[in-house]
């Protein structure tokens, strides 16, 4: 455990995750620590086993051996449905986002309301106002400006449908939220606004775990940043002690974290 972090602190926690395709080593006993309330970004090169770890984390893959604890209590993921249900909601970098379809549509993607009595029930029809009233509700809270919450999101910018996406994990993720690679091919406008919601998200209470190759992003909204290389979690490091050439070492081999520890306290 990460030195002055208690584990009731941890709203989801892994320890020893391995898991071997043959002779090919994905995961080699990481570890992993995500606090309440903080922004995690975990990096690493190509090949590092980052996605490896999220989908261990999320009920993608089976893990050969270790643990994943969520609220201090040990889960088996057996899909990432499960997760979904224990509070968990990803956002893959290729999003899915139904693009002919309007904005409070793809919010309640898979969980479209129903109408009370008989038409809800027998005749299953779906609370269409209901929806657009609770999408826009939930995109003001959000900060997030679109024309209409009925606007079809193939209409919208690339940022705009990254802030769909984003919107509809936070309005259905009770814990954690896990972004990959959310400002990837976005404008730095657009980047800019996506970092925003980010921070909001995180600021309603939930935990975000950012998978980004981008370090000004990184070292600009993370908490504290995991360093992934060769199948595990090899530093732990806050954006405000560290430089970014030390992660990027750390990253490659070219350092290693005691002796980057050293650096930080020679240059402080």
């Amino acid at each position: 455990m990460t030195p002055g972090r208690e584990t009731s602190d941890l709203v989801l926690q892994a320890t020893g995750l391995t898991k071997r395709y043959g002779h090919v080593v994905a995961m080699d006993g990481t570890d992993f620590e995500l606090s309440r309330g903080e922004i995690l970004a975990v990096v690493g090169d190509n090949g590092a086993g980052k996605s490896s770890l999220i989908k261990a984390l999320t009920g993608a893959i089976s893990p050969d051996s270790g643990e994943v604890f969520l609220d201090g209590r040990e889960v088996r993921f057996r899909s990432p449905l499960d997760a979904r249900l224990a509070g968990i909601e990803t956002v893959y970098q290729e999003l899915a986002v139904a693009t002919e379809l309007d904005i409070a549509q793809n919010l309640f993607l898979g969980r479209e309301l129903r109408k009370r009595g008989v038409l809800g029930d027998v005749f299953r029809q779906l609370d269409k106002a209901g929806m657009r009233r609770q999408a826009a509700e939930h995109m003001k809270n959000l900060g997030i400006r679109v024309q209409s919450i009925r606007q079809k999101v193939e209409t919208l910018s690339g940022g705009q449908r990254q802030a769909v996406a984003v919107a509809r994990a936070a309005a259905w993720g009770r814990k954690v939220i896990i972004l990959d690679e959310p400002t990837a091919a976005l404008g730095v406008r657009e980047t800019k606004q996506v970092l925003d919601l980010i921070l909001k998200v995180r600021d309603q209470g939930l935990s975000v775990v950012l998978i980004s190759h981008n370090m000004p992003n990184v070292f600009e909204i993370a908490d504290r940043i995991h360093v992934h290389r060769l199948g595990r979690r090899v530093a732990i490091v806050e954006p405000r002690t560290t430089s970014m050439s030390d992660v990027v070492a750390i990253m490659t081999g070219a350092l290693k974290p005691d002796d980057m520890r050293s650096a930080v306290l020679a240059r402080s």
